[in-house]
């Protein structure tokens, strides 16, 4: 199901504004960054005497008499709050698709569930025939759900064949650590994406698993937030919705939700977050219709275990949506 959000949210006291579809991706193909695969390079305000990372800054290095060391914006330090505010914007305008490259293609037809199910042998014409035209008759419901109720298909058959069709794997919730996956992003992404965080290994890979359908979008921007390459596969419906009732138990990092009138009203606004939190660590990227900022506060909180944060403390999400 598409993952828009249009209209007006609430956030801090003061903050809402008109919300709009400036910032929708719709892509269906994955791409692994090159961020994931070089891994989280260290900051310039770690590495000695910190650069500003404006590439336009007129000074560049740091006045000797002061001590402004934060806050670092996806791996660069800026001088002075005008600094940040062109690298924000430069972030922003990155992650809408202006001045670069837009990152959707074309969209891919796949081959409907029940000829994959039928070409595999699983069902046969007359089930597939009954199936549609009980879909039909009550105009509602997948038609892997009629196939399970019409036909006795069993569900795992069901989810096998989806995995044919999005030419991706079945994965299981083996491993699965509610606690821990409910710091890898805001539960309003768990909550209205049919997806879950399932588990990290070698402290490299995280694993995502979906319902019945990919998003290619949504891991792609998790990907560039943690720093960990991203596997997507699918997960049988009965594990999947007990693993995520199991997640939404527990309390993930802080998140506020804001409007923003218009992009530069945006960058202005998460400028000023940076100023008022002097983050050690954060980064901006897009989830569909809205974008997420990340802050890691203090040193404690830094990018380790695997890029995921270690504990819900000196971490602060913002998620944002844009337009009227």
């Amino acid at each position: 199901m598409p993952f828009l959000r249009f209209g007006r949210e609430t956030g801090d006291a003061g903050n809402a504004s008109p919300v709009g579809d400036g910032v929708i991706w719709g892509e269906d193909v994955y791409r692994a960054s090159k961020r994931a695969e070089a891994g989280i390079a260290v900051s310039p305000a770690r590495a000695g005497r910190p650069l500003c990372g404006n590439p336009e800054c007129a000074g560049g290095w740091a006045a000797p008499w002061r001590s402004r060391r934060r806050p670092i914006f996806e791996d660069r330090w800026g001088c002075g709050g005008r600094c940040v505010l062109a690298m924000v914007r430069a972030a922003v305008r990155r992650e809408s698709g202006e001045g670069a490259a837009s990152l959707e293609t074309p969209h891919r037809h796949r081959v409907p569930l029940g000829l994959v199910l039928l070409a595999q042998g699983w069902i046969t014409q007359e089930q597939l025939r009954r199936a549609l035209d009980a879909q039909r008759e009550h105009g509602t419901g997948r038609i892997g759900d009629w196939l399970v109720a019409e036909c006795g298909l069993e569900p795992e058959q069901v989810t096998r064949g989806l995995s044919v069709q999005w030419g991706c794997p079945v994965l299981t919730t083996e491993g699965f650590s509610p606690e821990v996956m409910a710091r890898v992003m805001p539960r309003v992404f768990v909550e209205e994406c049919e997806m879950l965080p399932l588990r990290v290994a070698g402290s490299r890979i995280l694993y995502l698993g979906f319902e019945d359908r990919m998003d290619a979008s949504l891991a792609f921007a998790v990907e560039q937030m943690s720093g960990l390459q991203v596997r997507s596969g699918l997960v049988g419906e009965t594990q999947f919705r007990a693993a995520r009732a199991s997640l939404l138990e527990y309390e993930g990092v802080e998140a506020r939700t804001e409007a923003a009138g218009d992009l530069d009203a945006l960058a202005a606004r998460v400028t000023a977050l940076l100023e008022r939190k002097q983050p050690v660590a954060s980064r901006l990227v897009r989830v569909h219709g809205y974008l997420w900022l990340r802050m890691w506060l203090e040193a404690s909180a830094s990018r380790t275990a695997g890029g995921l944060p270690v504990s819900n403390d000196d971490m602060l999400d913002y998620v944002f949506s844009v337009g009227s």
